[in-house]
């Protein structure tokens, strides 16, 4: 019986009296007697009289809350109209901030397709949102600032200013830093599918990540549960501003459930779950990609199942005897088949975007994004099939090939999937990267062909419409959350740094650090031309030949700028540079007569000697989880089966490995020389070798640039405490227990100074016990601190004793609890790490810790003279990344030198600009 037959008083089941009396005739012609009729007649009434008697009793309260539950899913998907000037206030705002007038800005609005700025803009921030943006001139100020009093009044001379920066993929407040295992909610490990689990309830509002964020002009962030499993939980979209309540809950943008009125209230926004597929099960729960499958079907079958009794109970509420069907298990991906939930799948490889599109139409729920994502480029109308709208793509830009999943990822898919139809954002997946340089995943998606306006919607507007929170976020529109970014340079130009960062309209930076950057770190740059590129990309599949295709040492460089020499001096051309036989013959007004000469034109570009890479495993290994792919680790010779005077010491060159996809993708950028280690965690790994990144194998001439560099040593991990390594070097330092063997030799050698010594360590208690070590048993070692977070803490005693720092981190975070104690850089101080030791006097190199980051070296050396100009100039920041290092990596000490060109001539020379370049 429905509702509303109840309420009438008669059983729908029942035909009215008239039809009785009517379909009685029809049938055989039967006649009923006066008693018979009287009978019927009273039997009716007693039926209509129970029923009333039902009608009128109180309906049971399991009906009642069954009935609110009913009202909650027949709501349509959410769906909110885009606030405007009406809107005055935020749900968000806290009383008594201040309003804040931002005068002559250069405003990025995100409107018109990201096309529209506006120059000489004025924007008022009251009420935490963005009551007024204005065209600029007295009459605009005049309009916004009427009514209005206690206005802050912050003139930004033409600055930048977008929208807050929107990160759709993070594991802020769950992958707490620094990592503690007491801090770490990323995963539950208990099964492969756990759509009940909520990130929310594992939020660390301590991270020390937050403040940093939101120095990079983070104002949003997805934070969803890790990918170990198939279905890892529910995620929820957050602010990293602190609140005065501190908790998960007041970190909130629109939550989908609220406490109210001491009830736990579902409201009307989107909620977000979190899936994965691939290698991450496979590798956590011994799922292969079947089995996988199979639980996503299983456990949407359970989601099915509970909204179908769900929808048959709410057909006929006050009929029924049991409870509203509930399952605290599958509601949420009940809620996902009708549409009120984000589904962001964690998903690489171009089988599992497959297996996820059919898994989409067969349970029919559309896909908000698939992030990571690195074979989406490849298949584009794969992912047009899926359920519903087309899914956005959510992506890294240069960080891929450390699995087997991501080694067909490319730099170019941004722009591909972007020429596809495809909403593109960049997202950090932090900590894995630091979100605090999100714009810079735009910056680079930008330099290799993703056009302007689609690379800052990338981690704007797009992000945001992403979440759904696009009414609200990502642009610069009067009634939107005051969430506003000024900066102090283009935000696509490398380095770029917020001046101030804004969120629910409250300045967030108490006291920034501003410097003057050079002109050339803040101009507006056009997006890279790759077409060729791409082209062969995409014919490879994903896979092309990054072999050097040809070589040359006779060369004609035209419309050269400068050239820097070995030792980095600069030297002003302005015309011509020629090579022959592989060195430069003439810098000028040069004439060539002969034939032979390959013609370059520079385009008013820089020549300079090659890059150097150090700190990853490059040359090492191809795939870092990929075992089979390493040379392997290496012996360790202190262990406890081995007698250390057995002698063995490992030679890094004889595990070399040559043609990774890493090297020649660093080669192409400018990389030409690397320096690898073996793969140890031990105290003392070997010897490191120095080699061509552009070699085939190590017998092709030039390949092995320096076969035996220094001794590697390392203080990070291993089975033994800092005290126990230290006390184990004093006494191998000391030892008169000498013979003949290798290790002795090596550490005699290091030991008087003769072969440099590499020691990685990031605690500057460790190093403060190398720096004692060194000063009283050792004084004529040469040493050099790999990694070095905590360096600066101890500048002066560094330089004192001529130890060197080959900083892994170019940009500081505090990963660790043996890094957490770092220099920030801008704008919360006024040094980085390499600029403050570079300012103390101790000689400093850069190098990186992941395969793929080698080939950003040049971008880290950028990066360098663009925030501390006063401390680097451009040869300074070159410096960092090749003849300082040749220092630092005993590569200067024994046979094989730095040089500068190959012995192939295979340009051991770059073309290096602040802002890309051709590569």
């Amino acid at each position: 019986m429905s509702a509303v037959d109840a309420e009438k008083g008669h059983s729908a089941s029942l035909p009215a009296p008239g039809a009785i009396k009517e379909n009685t005739k029809r049938r055989g012609r039967k006649y009923r007697t006066h008693r018979q009729s009287l009978a019927e007649a009273g039997t009716l009434l007693l039926a209509c009289f129970g029923l009333l008697v039902l009608a009128r009793q109180p309906i049971p309260d399991f009906v009642k809350d069954g009935m609110k539950q009913c009202e909650i899913i027949a709501r349509p998907t959410p769906h909110h109209s885009a606030y405007d000037h009406r809107r005055t206030e935020s749900d968000r705002f806290v009383p008594g901030t201040r309003d804040v007038l931002l005068k002559n800005a250069t405003l990025w609005t995100g409107n018109k397709g990201g096309e529209e700025v506006i120059y000489g803009a004025d924007v008022l921030l009251s009420g935490g949102v963005i009551q007024h943006v204005g065209s600029g001139g007295n009459e605009s100020l005049a309009a916004i600032k009427k009514g209005k009093k206690d206005v802050d009044e912050v003139e930004l001379h033409g600055a930048w200013v977008t929208p807050g920066i929107v990160d759709m993929h993070s594991h802020m407040g769950v992958d707490s830093s620094p990592e503690l295992r007491g801090a770490d909610d990323t995963n539950s490990l208990k099964a492969s599918v756990l759509p009940w689990l909520r990130s929310l309830d594992g939020f660390n509002t301590h991270d020390l990540a937050f403040n940093l964020s939101i120095s990079g002009g983070i104002t949003t962030m997805l934070a969803l549960p890790g990918s170990a499993g198939n279905i890892g939980g529910q995620a929820f979209t957050m602010k990293p501003r602190w609140t005065a309540e501190n908790t998960p809950q007041s970190m909130q943008v629109e939550s989908p459930f609220v406490i109210r009125n001491h009830t736990w209230e579902r409201t009307r926004a989107w909620r977000h779950i979190k899936h994965a597929c691939g290698e991450n099960p496979m590798r956590v729960y011994g799922n292969t990609r079947m089995d996988s499958a199979y639980d996503f079907r299983k456990a949407y079958t359970e989601g099915k199942k509970l909204k179908e009794e769900q929808e048959r109970w709410c057909a006929s509420p006050k009929t029924q005897t049991e409870p509203f069907p509930e399952s605290l298990e599958w509601e949420v991906l009940a809620d996902v088949i009708r549409g009120n939930v984000k589904v962001n799948i964690h998903c690489y490889e171009t089988v599992d975007l497959n297996s996820m599109v059919r898994i989409s139409n067969e349970f029919q729920f559309p896909i908000a994004a698939f992030h990571h994502a690195h074979e989406t480029y490849l298949v584009p109308d794969l992912l047009k099939s899926a359920w519903g709208p087309p899914p956005a793509v959510a992506l890294f830009a240069t960080n891929a090939r450390y699995k087997r999943e991501a080694y067909r990822g490319t730099e170019f898919a941004p722009k591909i999937l972007a020429d596809a139809g495809f909403r593109v954002s960049m997202k950090s997946d932090h900590p894995v990267l630091d979100s605090r340089y999100l714009v810079y995943e735009a910056a680079q998606a930008h330099h290799y062909g993703l056009n302007f306006s689609q690379a800052l919607s990338s981690v704007t507007t797009h992000s945001a419409q992403s979440l759904g929170l696009d009414h609200r976020l990502g642009y610069v529109r009067e009634g939107y959350d005051a969430d506003i970014v000024v900066w102090d340079s283009f935000p696509l130009s490398l380095g770029a740094t917020p001046k101030q960062t804004y969120i629910d309209g409250i300045p967030q930076i108490a006291k920034p650090v501003v410097v003057k950057k050079p002109k050339e770190a803040q101009e507006i740059t056009k997006e890279g031309k790759w077409d060729k590129e791409i082209a062969e990309t995409l014919a490879a599949r994903g896979d092309p030949d990054l072999r050097v295709k040809g070589e040359s040492g006779n060369v004609v460089f035209v419309n050269v700028a400068e050239v820097y020499r070995g030792d980095m001096q600069v030297e002003s051309v302005g015309g011509t540079v020629v090579v022959t036989d592989g060195e430069i013959s003439c810098v000028g007004d040069c004439i060539v007569q002969e034939s032979g000469y390959e013609m370059v034109d520079l385009k008013g570009g820089s020549i300079t000697p090659g890059l150097t890479t150090v700190g990853s495993y490059v040359g090492m290994m191809e795939i870092r989880q990929e075992k089979t792919t390493w040379d392997g680790p290496a012996y360790d010779p202190t262990s406890i089966t081995a007698e250390i005077v057995d002698g063995v010491l490992t030679h890094g060159v004889d595990g070399a490995q040559f043609g990774g996809k890493d090297e020649l993708l660093a080669y192409r950028s400018g990389v030409t020389k690397a320096v690898a280690f073996p793969i140890s965690s031990a105290l003392i790994a070997g010897l490191s070798y120095a080699f061509s990144t552009s070699a085939t194998h190590s017998l092709s001439p030039g390949a092995i640039i320096n076969s035996d560099a220094a001794l590697h040593l390392s203080l990070v991990g291993g089975k033994m405490g800092t005290s126990t390594q230290l006390a184990v070097l004093r006494r191998l330092l000391t030892s008169d227990a000498h013979n003949d063997t290798e290790i002795w030799k090596v550490l005699d050698e290091a030991k008087h100074g003769e072969r440099r010594v590499v020691v990685e360590v990031n605690s500057v208690d460790g190093m403060a016990g190398l720096v004692r070590l060194k000063r009283d048993w050792a004084p004529g070692m040469k040493m050099t601190i790999l990694g070095g977070a905590e360096s600066w803490m101890i500048a002066e005693d560094l330089a004192r004793e001529d130890i060197g720092v080959v900083v892994t981190n170019a940009r500081s975070f505090p990963g660790s609890w043996d890094s957490r104690r770092i220099i920030p850089g801008l704008p919360l101080s006024n040094h980085t790490l390499p600029s403050y030791l570079a300012s103390h006097g101790v000689l400093v190199g850069l190098g990186v810790y992941e395969e793929w980051m080698a080939r950003n070296t040049r971008n880290d050396a950028a990066w360098a003279y663009a925030n501390s100009p006063e401390v680097f100039t451009k040869s300074d920041a070159l410096a960092l990344v090749s003849s300082n290092l040749d220092i630092l990596l005993g590569l200067k000490d024994r046979r094989g030198g730095s040089g500068l060109f190959g012995r192939r001539g295979r340009g051991w020379w770059i073309c290096f600009e602040l802002h890309g370049g051709a590569e």
